[in-house]
């Protein structure tokens, strides 16, 4: 008897079309935090950047903080599966390109938007318990990833700071590159601080003391 090929739900063209607008204004409202800054940016002119009514756009989102914390958070998801896509490197090299990949996050659009989040936090109430959550979530996910990536080991004393200076250098370096090109600066500082970490990662971690004969 010929075994009946399972059959797949079918596809539901309206959830598709949800989905789709949820995500073109998820990508213009990152847009315009990064080009307008939050004074700038309103449902509406976001609504009108993704092609969708200003009606449709509240539907997903109600609010504008709705709006802005989940478009941050959505593509803080996508970039951190860009990360765990890396190949995995062992060896020479490997700390450098990791170094890269994740100074890299600091430098486009996407910190770009989440600044003008954390700045508009400082002083919108409504706005300021969400972002806190927010960027200790994406901090937290960051930090354990930095540490899958180098292969650290947070057993070793000094290591867990040096993953952690690590992300403030980058958010340090995003901060230098907004206002002018730090492209070349950038590489020596990412270059130099590979070479530094390489040394404190391959330190060992302290052997267990040998228990003493009574």
């Amino acid at each position: 008897m010929t075994p009946r090929t399972p059959r797949t739900a079918p596809r539901d063209p309206k959830q598709d079309r949800s989905r789709a607008t949820r995500r073109r204004l998820l990508e213009a409202a990152v847009a315009c935090l990064a080009e307008r800054g939050w004074a700038g940016c309103t449902v509406a002119v976001v609504a009108e950047r993704a092609g969708v009514s200003r009606g449709a756009a509240q539907h997903h989102f109600p609010t504008r903080e709705d709006l802005f914390t989940a478009a941050v958070e959505q593509v803080a998801e996508e970039r951190s599966a860009e990360l765990r896509a890396l190949p995995a490197r062992r060896g020479e090299g490997r700390v450098p390109a990791v170094v890269e990949a994740l100074v890299t996050l600091y430098t486009g659009p996407l910190f770009r938007a989440a600044l003008q989040l954390w700045v508009a936090a400082s002083y919108e109430e409504q706005l300021g318990a969400r972002v806190a959550a927010l960027e200790a979530k994406i901090g937290r996910e960051t930090h354990r990833m930095a540490v899958e990536l180098l292969g650290a080991d947070e057993s070793v004393p000094g290591v867990r700071e040096a993953v952690q200076g690590l992300l403030d250098m980058g958010r340090g370096l995003g901060l230098a590159n907004l206002l002018t090109d730090d492209g070349h600066r950038r590489e020596r500082v990412v270059a130099q601080w590979s070479r530094i970490l390489e040394g404190i990662l391959t330190t060992k971690a302290p052997a267990a003391p040998r228990p003493t004969r009574s």
